[in-house]
């Protein structure tokens, strides 16, 4: 059994110990590219934008609109260079709960069906990312390397 634990468990956890930083990096990568594109759109359609919030009744949508489509695309940047991940991960996550609320909601007719919404999935890694951290491929981690944490 000892050997069965160290062949299936312990050498699979000292390897992925070894690649800890991969994890997060693509995951900022990935909604990072994706965050910056679709806020970049959205800046660009802005009275199409603020017609859809109207529609879905987001309250205000002259003022939200022009905001979360620039959170998206900064955010999108932040997450990039992994740059106070934590908040724009926390902002993100609000706004997917926003975008599920307002755009789907009225559609979601089961469990299968929310969990297959992308932005559910987009809501799923901010949310890691909000508590994981961005990772040491991050600048967020060279800042805290450079002028140290705080102790606990």
């Amino acid at each position: 059994m000892k050997a069965i634990v160290a062949a299936l468990i312990n050498w699979p956890e000292r390897l992925a110990a070894q690649l800890a930083w991969l994890g997060p990096l693509l995951a900022r990568i990935t909604v990072g590219w994706v965050f910056l594109w679709a806020g970049w759109g959205k800046l660009g359609a802005l009275p199409q934008v603020i017609g859809n919030f109207r529609d879905w009744g987001v309250s205000m949508p002259e003022i939200l609109a022009p905001f979360v489509s620039g959170l998206e695309f900064v955010g999108g940047i932040m997450l990039l260079l992994g740059l106070f991940t934590r908040i724009f991960s926390a902002l993100l996550i609000v706004v997917m709960i926003v975008a599920i609320k307002s755009a789907f909601w009225d559609q979601v007719d089961s469990l299968e069906y929310l969990l297959g919404l992308s932005e559910f999935a987009y809501l799923a890694v901010f949310l890691w990312l909000a508590t994981a951290g961005a990772g040491a491929a991050s600048l967020d981690h060279l800042l805290q390397h450079h002028f140290g944490r705080r102790r606990q």
